[in-house]
Parts: structure tokens; C-alpha cells; sequence
């Protein structure tokens, strides 16, 4: 126990008395957070919106003006020919170009319909079927408030029958994005931080030669492990009370479920964060090489944790890769316990996964770890 015990102190020592490292662990993550947290959604806002009127009515234009008042909509332009305005689309000048047909006014009022041609810059499909939508239910309230202008008083004795949804938005009743996405970020920091730090600890003692000075002394393996990890997992804790602090305080986002069920999750997450880099670390000579490795699990871990695109989303094959991803885990159960209120059988499941993955990855990082000379 003594031993352990000041082979953490060591390690203590050398990180706060590193002191280019100090606001990389803590400062870094901090600016990450408040920076992501912003700048990562899938909200589509100011869409630059062109129109091509051939009808130029009181119509046509109170349909430009539903547009105009959106706040997702910035309407530029009126284009004199469809020529230009697919001009300006291929220059990047809008993403949506609607075109008003002629007799616009007149087809409403003699036939009761029309139709509308719609362009769609769709490089970023995703966007473009957001714009859609946004551009849909603008013309469908559009079309209900002209149906009662345009109709003649004979049509409107007879009402017609209408169904109105009233929506009850349970978890994020405000629809705010940064509500969902916060806990991912927070999540992604916590786990970035401490698996970059434990795969390049044990290499940098390879670098600079005291690992074989350690190797010679009685030191058991097990012993020179955890006095090596548990330093970090002290830090990936502190990170993860910085975040929550910084998520409610700055971004307001509501923390329903235990503190203690999130910590205690955490707890266990990060033995697996700390297997695996160190399980890196054991076949890595260099730090560059563990950073260069680490990082690319990183990458495939993120991208299919379910944190940017939904997991329902992906290819089946994708779906069944996502089972043996850590990072799944943690992302579902920060949203559950901090959004929901989830209770410990709710995240039991998960927390099964996780520390299975914890004792098999910790099992094989001390089982490659060889104290040779």
C-alpha cells in the first residue's frame, strides 16, 4: 500500500509541477466545452433565401413575406429570371430559391390550387432536408390563411372540419440543442482528456529511460499500474465536476437525475478510458505513436457513439459495431440520468456493459504490461 501510495504522489508531483501541462488539462477542456457546446448543432438558422415572382400580386407577395418574417429565412433577393437566380446558387449566394408561377392569384381563386416550384441547394443533405421542412410548414400556414381570403362567402358557410395538435415536448420542453449536446461534449472531454494522458504516461517513462530503473525494483506490476492510472482517474472526476458546474451555470442545462448515480457511472467509465490507453501504451515506443493511435479510436468511438448522428441512423452492420463502442454507453446515460431523471434500473444495462468492458480491457492492459529489463 505504501508503495502505491507514493508512486501516486510521484505522479502527482510531476503533473502540477509540469506547468505547460496543468492548462492543458484543465484550462483546454474548459474553453472546449463552452466552444463545442455553441458551435455543434444541427439547428439550420439563417438560410439565405432568393425568390423569383412571376405573378407580382398581393398574393405572391404576402407568400414572400411569410418568408421574410421567419427567423430561419433572411430573404435577399427578388431574381428578374430563373437563369440568375441558378446563377446565384451555383456562386454559393443562396440556399433556397422559390419561384411563384404566373396566374399565381388566379389559379387559388378559380381552380383553389397551384404549385410552387422550390430549389434546394442540397450539398449538405442534411441541411437541406431541414430547410425543407422549414419551408413546408411555412406554406401550409400560408395556404390555411389564404384558403379563408381567397374562399367566396358561400364556401365559407360550410366549415370545414380541422384537427389542431397541441405538442407536449417532454425532457427539453424549450427545444434547445445545446440541452442535447452538452452532455455529449461533456462527455467526449472527459473521455479525450484521460485516455490521451494514460496512453502517453507510460511511453514518456519510456522515452526518458526511468522505466527500466522501475522495472528492477521490487515493485509488483499491479502495484506500478494503478499508482500510474489513479492519478488520472482523479482528473477525469475533477474534469467531469468542472463540466457539470460549467453546464449548469452557463448553459442552464437542466440536471434532473442523482449527481451520485452520474459519478458513480463515471467512476467505472473512465477504468475503461485508463485500460485502454495504457493497453496503447504497451505496444507504443514513442509518444507521438500513442497520441497518433489513441486519436484514431478517438475518431471511430465519436462518430459512432451517437453523439452527432443517431445510432438508428446507421447501417446495421454499424448498429452491431456500436455494442462494443464505451463511449454508446456514456453518452446514453449522461442524456438519461441528467435529462430524464433515470434511475440505477433504468442505466443498469449499460453499467453491465461498461464494467465488463472495464475488467476486460484493464485485464489485458496488465496482462501485455511487461516488467522485463
Amino acid at each position: 500500500m505504501k508503495t502505491i501510495l507514493y508512486i501516486i504522489q510521484k505522479e502527482f508531483k510531476q503533473i502540477f509541477r509540469n506547468k505547460g501541462m496543468l492548462p492543458i488539462i484543465f484550462v483546454l477542456p474548459i474553453i472546449q466545452l463552452v466552444i463545442l457546446s455553441n458551435a455543434a448543432t444541427f439547428e439550420v438558422q439563417h438560410i439565405k433565401f432568393g425568390y423569383i415572382d412571376h405573378d407580382h400580386t398581393s398574393t405572391s407577395r404576402a407568400l414572400v413575406e411569410r418568408f421574410n418574417a421567419s427567423t430561419y429565412f433572411d430573404v435577399l433577393t427578388d431574381f428578374p429570371s430563373e437563369a440568375l437566380a441558378n446563377s446565384a446558387m451555383l456562386k454559393g449566394d443562396v440556399d433556397v430559391i422559390v419561384e411563384i408561377p404566373h396566374y399565381f392569384e388566379r389559379d387559388l381563386q378559380k381552380e383553389k390550387r397551384t404549385n410552387v416550384g422550390v430549389t434546394i441547394n442540397a450539398i449538405d443533405g442534411a441541411a437541406a432536408g431541414v430547410e425543407n421542412v422549414y419551408l413546408t410548414q411555412i406554406v401550409q400556414r400560408f395556404n390555411q390563411q389564404v384558403k379563408v381570403n381567397l374562399l367566396q362567402a358561400s364556401d365559407l358557410q360550410v366549415q370545414p372540419i380541422q384537427i389542431e395538435t397541441i405538442p407536449l415536448f417532454w425532457y427539453n420542453e424549450t427545444l434547445n440543442y445545446k440541452t442535447f449536446m452538452v452532455p455529449g461534449i461533456l462527455v467526449l472531454l472527459v473521455t479525450m482528456i484521460t485516455l490521451f494522458l494514460s496512453g502517453m504516461n507510460i511511453v514518456r517513462e519510456k522515452e526518458i529511460g526511468t522505466l527500466e530503473q522501475i522495472n528492477v525494483t521490487p515493485i509488483k506490476k499491479s502495484q506500478f499500474i494503478i499508482g500510474k492510472l489513479f492519478p488520472f482517474w482523479v482528473i477525469g472526476m475533477g474534469l467531469l465536476t468542472i463540466g457539470l458546474i460549467l453546464a449548469r451555470v452557463v448553459f442552464n442545462v437542466p440536471m434532473v437525475g442523482s449527481l451520485v448515480l452520474m459519478y458513480f457511472y463515471t467512476s467505472i467509465y473512465i477504468l475503461v478510458v485508463l485500460g485502454i490507453g495504457l493497453f496503447i501504451s504497451n505496444f507504443t515506443e514513442t509518444q507521438q505513436q500513442a497520441m497518433f493511435i489513441a486519436w484514431f479510436f478517438m475518431v471511430i468511438f465519436i462518430l459512432m457513439s451517437g453523439l452527432f448522428t443517431p445510432i438508428e441512423s446507421m447501417p446495421k452492420w454499424a448498429q452491431l459495431l456500436t455494442e462494443f463502442n464505451p463511449i454508446k454507453y456514456f453518452v446514453e446515460v449522461m442524456r438519461m440520468v441528467m435529462l430524464k431523471g433515470s434511475s440505477f434500473m433504468d442505466i443498469l444495462p449499460q453499467l453491465l456493459k461498461t464494467l465488463l468492458y472495464a475488467v476486460v480491457m484493464n485485464g489485458l492492459a496488465v496482462w501485455s504490461y511487461k516488467k522485463t529489463t
